[in-house]
């Protein structure tokens, strides 16, 4: 069942209407080509945890005017949330990154500029980027039957998103390649409680500087160690978020 995101000023419960416009309006009528009486599945962007189970009842010029059937009072979100803080990639690639992340049950995503990031981007193309990153995050999770459309915040240079993160986050983990013991790392991760907020630092392709390192374990971070084999800084993220699914699902 196809899932949307709406504002509350778009539904009226007492009437049992919800209404949908915008983009949204085109994909159902001209992509999906849903007909009257199909159903969709609608979350209100202010409750999370509430699926309106909907009918198609008729189009507009521009708008979907849906039947309201029934409310599912239940969330697929995870019992933690997953701040990830990643270093500006190049190419595509965190376009990959925001994707697949926000399947995974990410609950935000912050592009980080670092020493060792091939792009740099200066304030026009960050906030160009930052666009098409919000679109992907928000088909990605309408594709996953996400609660949440997952943030994607402009760009912020490595010390802004160390205090970000110290301010936003209980739990702050930066894996690193030249990290060792995975048991302490278990044990770390084993401490997280349910409603945690966790930040997660991943490295662009050429790894944190040894400053930067620095700088974190000063701001309280705890440097941990993925396993023996070095990963992709597309995979990192992926990897830990995969962790952190199997500990916290609910």
């Amino acid at each position: 069942m196809n899932q949307f995101f709406v504002s509350k000023e778009q539904v009226n419960i007492e009437e049992k209407k919800v209404i949908i416009n915008g983009d949204d309006y085109n994909h159902i009528r001209n992509v999906l080509r849903i007909r009257p009486g199909e159903e969709l599945s609608v979350i209100m962007t202010d409750s999370p945890d509430r699926e309106l189970r909907c009918a198609v009842l008729e189009y507009t010029d521009d708008k979907v005017i849906c039947e309201l059937r029934f409310i599912k009072e239940e969330t697929n979100e995870l019992g933690i949330r997953v701040h990830l803080f990643q270093g500006i990639p190049k190419g595509d690639k965190m376009e990959t990154i925001i994707q697949k992340n926000v399947e995974l049950g990410v609950c935000e995503i912050i592009p980080v500029s670092m020493k060792r990031c091939i792009v740099k981007l200066d304030e026009k193309k960050a906030s160009k980027r930052t666009q098409r990153w919000t679109e992907i995050s928000k088909a990605a999770a309408m594709q996953s039957k996400r609660g949440i459309i997952p943030v994607v915040d402009e760009p912020m240079d490595f010390k802004h998103a160390l205090g970000y993160a110290k301010e936003k986050c209980k739990i702050l983990l930066l894996p690193y390649e030249m990290s060792e013991n995975m048991g302490r790392t278990k044990k770390l991760l084993k401490e997280i409680t349910p409603g945690c907020d966790v930040a997660v630092f991943i490295g662009p392709e050429g790894g944190f500087d040894d400053e930067e390192i620095k700088m974190a374990k000063d701001a309280g971070f705890e440097t941990i160690t993925l396993g023996k084999r070095i990963l992709r800084t597309e995979t990192a993220g992926m990897y830990m978020m995969s962790v952190l699914s199997y500990l916290f699902e609910e």
